[in-house]
């Protein structure tokens, strides 16, 4: 019988699943059409662009960090790809690594301020929020950009499997989690993820480069934000100053919610997706309820709290 229970993974990974499980079965109580699989596609749709985000939030919170400008900066890496289409006339492609390379930019400033300069995480990406808030609104006039070229929707775009149709934007998504996963627990330089996270001090002594690995995380968090920017682009058609004012909120939910610690050094990236996919189910659950969004909001801040307690206690328990 013990050597079952400790053949079984921790509660802190099962979980969200656990979770994710008994809100479908609730839902599935109160509405008819939630099982159904058109529903569970929209679903994907829908929480696709925090999902993504969630993957570099994720990481900069095994570090024991945390990324406050993550939907900000979505938002402008948007704004810059729809502006360089629509109004310089560059192609998609190129319009699209203009738009990345801002949200990466965004990811190396955050960590030499971090590294090198040794400020908190949460201070500097507060600074960074409203730095690329402020851009945003300044580069594109407060307007929303359209006009844009179909290159730039492509992952919009759905295909059908049986008699649902599927957004490619979710399937992007889901390699995105799996590829994460494998370098998280088949790489080297994803273990070192784990053990700055865990004690800083003593993976240094040990002779890896923590600022290295810090650095790193930040600039591939904001290459995750500029993949969501485009699934966002892609999702709406359009580039939309005002996005990101809610993805900051719901991908740090999805994160905490999925099991990873936000003291650093413990979680599973595919716990953050099971976490993304419980905010939106959630909201389409509640939505088919007619539950009002500030409701919705409410639940999402209530399931929050309960997973951070959870998760202190979990950790007074290890102690």
């Amino acid at each position: 019988m013990s050597s079952t229970a400790s053949k079984l993974p921790p509660l802190a990974t099962l979980g969200p699943f656990i979770a994710l499980i008994l809100a479908c079965a609730f839902f599935a109580t109160q509405s008819e059409r939630f099982l159904s699989a058109q529903n569970f596609a929209l679903i994907l749709q829908q929480v696709m662009v925090v999902a993504v985000i969630a993957i570099g939030q994720t990481l900069v919170i095994l570090t024991a960090g945390i990324d406050l400008s993550c939907g900000m900066v979505m938002a402008l890496g948007g704004i810059v790809m729809t502006k360089m289409a629509a109004d310089y006339g560059f192609s998609a492609p190129v319009a699209i690594a203009c738009g990345m390379a801002v949200t990466m930019l965004f990811g190396l400033v955050n960590g030499l301020l971090v590294t090198k300069i040794k400020l908190p995480p949460f201070i500097v990406t507060l600074g960074t929020l409203n730095i690329a808030f402020a851009a945003t609104q300044l580069y594109s006039g407060a307007q929303t950009i359209t006009d844009i070229p179909a290159g730039m929707t492509a992952l919009g775009n759905t295909f059908q499997l049986g008699q649902t149709a599927i957004v490619w934007g979710a399937v992007l998504m889901l390699v995105l989690y799996l590829v994460t996963w494998f370098a998280l627990r088949e790489t080297a330089p994803g273990r070192h993820v784990y053990a700055v996270g865990n004690s800083p001090e003593a993976t240094r002594l040990t002779g890896i480069a923590t600022d290295k690995v810090l650095l790193g995380v930040y600039v591939l968090a904001g290459l995750f934000y500029g993949i969501a920017s485009l699934l966002s682009v892609a999702r709406t058609g359009a580039g939309d100053p005002n996005a990101g004012q809610t993805e900051n909120l719901d991908a740090i939910s999805a994160v905490v919610l999925g099991g990873t610690s936000l003291f650093g050094g413990r979680g599973v990236i595919l716990g953050t997706l099971v976490g993304a996919l419980i905010v939106g189910v959630f909201r389409n659950g509640l939505t088919l309820m007619g539950v009002s969004s500030v409701y919705q909001i409410l639940v999402t801040g209530i399931l929050v709290i309960l997973a951070v307690a959870t998760d202190q206690l979990s950790r007074k328990g290890v102690r």
